[in-house]
């Protein structure tokens, strides 16, 4: 049941075809054959490795390509270890005019060293799959063994595809599970039937023209001029669609009572967004290889959603078979899912989800914008229409994500954790602010994010030129907001890479790009644009690392022409006895990257470095600072403490942070282990985020780091396979990112009385950091987390 990936267009596998064959005459050497995109990216794959961060066990197939005009191309690679795929690994490479190498996306932060052999069974990954499936299941596939690197680190897992039916009955779903192939717990699951999700009423267009196609003496709803889409009708069924058949071909009344109005509109819609994706981004079709979609109409029976599946759109009737769900937004952003999962095939979780999400809603909007249609005029609301909440508001606010109640309208390091309706929203917020500005605007007031400065807008046409450019050369499926680990594979490095491409770097639209950026709380890697002539700006892609003794860490080092592009050559200093830094090239034009390996010896001291990172160019040199943590190892000193402070909390909330008030205290209903007081997190039985922390500083030289709490879990949910409510316990930086989760629990580990846990914070030596308990819990049926007995011991 899995996907075969798109294939590459025969063109460019092509060198070039002889003309006819004549006499041979005496002639100077031919000149030698330009080297194709496909060939240039290939000996990238061989010749910058570590830039790809790829291994001697990882191979790469083509996924898709696109050539600029100036002959820069983009050659978009999915990743095999060991022969398994690697869900997160896929790259693109990007090549220059004359076929040099000039940078990759990738979303691994680090090659990848990992077994193949599973401890549990394809069988018994199989049935955790069907566990974990919400509805009637009709078939469960056979799992594939793979690699995710989708969060960053790699596990060795399974994936598997569950087909049936959601809780409604009439909703197909296809749901992917992953299963961690050694301890059998469910990492990850998404639906790739992608739906409106929600609940309402319908819309119509007004009179508007369509193309059909004459057979005998009537009409089908078939579209020539869009590559043969059709229109057709469920019957309020979920099995068959009839060809909709008119003898005059003038369609519909205007009024549900006839069957062709709501086909009008699903017809005229899928006919706009094809439109809409050739004229502006000069894409031939959802595919990109001139073939239309079909729409089906009057799909179930008062069933209120319409859906994406990965084929083909489908359209309810809504609630009462009153209103079908046919507007234009709707169309838009629902066969946008097709042109994302054929670009950079986003993953639809956590922020990457909510990316995917995004732009649907964006080109939904660019949709209804282009129609121009007076019935429907464009706006930044996303299903206006369809009044689908039944109270008369949209489903989203563009220009103001919070204004539905749920959607994050500034990222935040809970925005991973989030559905992905509502995770779209700093992507929502950053491409209104892109196009419309901030402020007071025609379609609605946009508010900044921790007091950044206001956004001057470039307008719709730009900011989707920028968007699109960065969705199909740069996104990767693991691109996210902001991921302090990689900023590289950020969505605010990838659009000013298209914004670069587009308008020149340091122009209006890059800098408008930032600042849209920073509007919504999305920080990165990129410098300020300089005004001066004949000059570049350095930066990392991350800023620090902590490393055991014999370990290495990697950086990406990256310049931004700010003037007349110039040689740049690395160099570091300031590195500990026994440590090496390579730069691999060692020297670029100045607007590439260089990926710097920073490897430490056996003997390499206990500490905290701080190592310059010089680029001199031809007429100018620049610095950055990178701090590297060198945790145990030779060197240092360390006394044996204990670093909580108030570690039982029989001080109530000293020294604690808590959200909200309350949280540490005495519970009658959950008593403390021992003592009086306890931290008691959820147990609410409706959706809620409560947490606590404290900030404290880890010494280097030490051989134990050990965070040891007891926790007790109790829980009225009934599922002994799926996780509704959970408690991470983080590590933080001084400013609130999470750097790592070092032990989840949930609902399915509830138990009578405490039990001991304990970790290791060994990695976070050197560092000022914030250990966090983090409970979050669904809407229905409530999950206690108590925590008692604190303590983070070093010796």
């Amino acid at each position: 049941m899995n996907r075969t990936l798109s294939a590459v267009s025969a063109a460019l596998l092509l060198g070039g075809l002889m003309a006819g064959v004549g006499p041979v005459a005496t002639a100077a050497a031919a000149p030698p054959a330009p080297v194709t995109p496909l060939a240039a990216a290939s000996r990238a794959l061989t010749e910058h490795r570590p830039a790809l961060q790829a291994g001697s066990s990882d191979a790469f197939s083509v996924r898709s390509s696109a050539v600029d005009a100036d002959g820069s191309a983009h050659v978009h690679y999915d990743r095999t270890y060991q022969g398994l795929r690697v869900r997160g690994g896929d790259t693109v490479v990007h090549t220059a005019p004359d076929g040099s190498f000039e940078k990759a996306s990738v979303g691994l932060t680090k090659p990848l060293s990992l077994g193949t052999s599973a401890a549990i069974s394809s069988d018994a990954a199989a049935a955790a799959a069907k566990k974990a499936f919400r509805g009637k299941v009709t078939e469960v596939g056979t799992p594939e063994k793979i690699v995710d690197a989708s969060a960053g680190g790699a596990v060795l897992a399974y994936q598997t595809e569950v087909e049936g039916w959601a809780t409604d009955g009439q909703t197909p779903s296809r749901l992917q599970v992953v299963t961690d192939a050694t301890t059998g717990a469910v990492r990850d699951s998404w639906d790739e039937i992608e739906t409106v999700d929600g609940t309402g009423r319908g819309i119509y267009v007004g009179t508007v023209t369509l193309s059909t196609t004459q057979s005998g003496s009537s009409y089908t709803l078939t579209d020539p001029t869009h590559g043969n889409g059709y229109t057709c009708d469920m019957n309020n069924t979920t099995t068959t669609c009839s060809t909709m058949t008119d003898t005059d071909n003038a369609w519909g009344t205007g009024a549900q009572s006839s069957d062709q109005s709501a086909a009008v509109d699903a017809h005229y819609g899928a006919a706009l967004t094809f439109d809409y994706f050739k004229n502006n981004h000069a894409r031939n079709g959802i595919f990109n290889n001139g073939a239309g979609v079909p729409s089906r109409v009057h799909y179930g029976s008062s069933y209120v959603n319409a859906f994406w599946d990965g084929a083909q759109m489908t359209y309810g009737d809504g609630s009462g078979n009153a209103d079908p769900l046919v507007s234009l937004d709707v169309a838009g952003h629902e066969m946008s899912h097709g042109v994302t999962e054929n670009t950079a095939n986003l993953n639809y979780t956590g922020e990457s989800g909510g990316l995917n999400e995004a732009t649907s809603d964006i080109f939904g909007t660019m949709v209804e914008f282009s129609a121009n249609n007076t019935s429907d005029p464009g706006d930044y609301q996303i299903g206006e229409e369809i009044d689908i909440n039944g109270d008369g508001t949209p489903l989203r606010y563009m220009y103001n994500p919070t204004l539905d109640g749920a959607s994050h309208g500034c990222w935040s390091s809970t925005t991973n954790s989030v559905d992905v309706h509502y995770s779209s929203g700093p992507g929502n917020h950053f491409f209104f602010d892109l196009a419309e500005g901030t402020g007071a605007t025609a379609y609605g007031t946009s508010p900044v994010c921790s007091s950044a400065p206001a956004v001057t807008g470039i307008g719709r046409a730009k900011a989707a030129a920028i968007w699109y450019r960065a969705l199909s050369t740069y996104f990767t499926s693991t691109t996210r907001y902001y991921l302090s680990s990689n900023l590289a594979n950020s969505a605010r490095a990838h659009t000013l890479s298209a914004a670069t491409d587009l308008y020149g770097n340091c122009s209006t639209e890059y800098k408008a790009v930032q600042a849209a950026w920073t509007a919504v709380n999305v920080a990165g890697a990129d410098a300020t644009c300089s005004t001066s002539g004949n000059s570049f700006t350095l930066a990392l892609s991350s800023t620090s690392g902590t490393v055991a003794p014999g370990a290495s860490v990697q950086t990406t080092a990256t310049t931004v022409n700010t003037g007349t592009a110039q040689t740049v050559a690395f160099t570091a200093s300031g590195l500990p006895t026994g440590a090496t830094a390579t730069f691999n090239p060692a020297s670029i034009t100045s607007g590439a990257s260089s990926t710097l390996t920073l490897a430490t010896s056996a003997s390499t001291p206990a500490g905290t470095y701080s190592i310059t990172v010089t680029g001199t160019g031809t007429s100018v040199t620049r610095t950055a600072t990178y701090t590297l943590t060198v945790s145990g190892g030779g060197g240092g000193t360390c006394s044996a403490t204990q670093l909580l402070a108030n570690a039982g909390f029989e001080s109530g909330a000293t020294s604690w942070t808590q959200s909200p008030s309350g949280v540490i205290g005495i519970h009658s209903t959950q008593p403390a282990r021992t003592g009086s007081y306890a931290a008691w997190l959820n147990g609410n039985g409706s959706t809620s985020t409560q947490y606590i922390y404290q900030q404290v500083t880890l010494p280097t030289g030490c051989a134990t780091y050990a965070l040891s709490f007891y926790l007790h879990i109790d829980t009225a949910e009934t599922s002994t396979s799926t996780q509704y409510d959970k408690l991470q316990v983080q590590v933080l930086n001084t400013s609130g990112t999470v750097l790592g989760t070092v032990g989840t629990y949930s609902n399915l580990n509830a138990a009578s009385g405490y039990t001991a846990r304990s970790f290791s914070l060994a990695s976070y030596a050197g560092q000022t950091v914030r250990l966090r308990f983090y409970g979050t819990e669904d809407s229905s049926l409530q999950t206690s987390f108590t925590i008692d007995d604190t303590a983070l011991n070093i010796s």
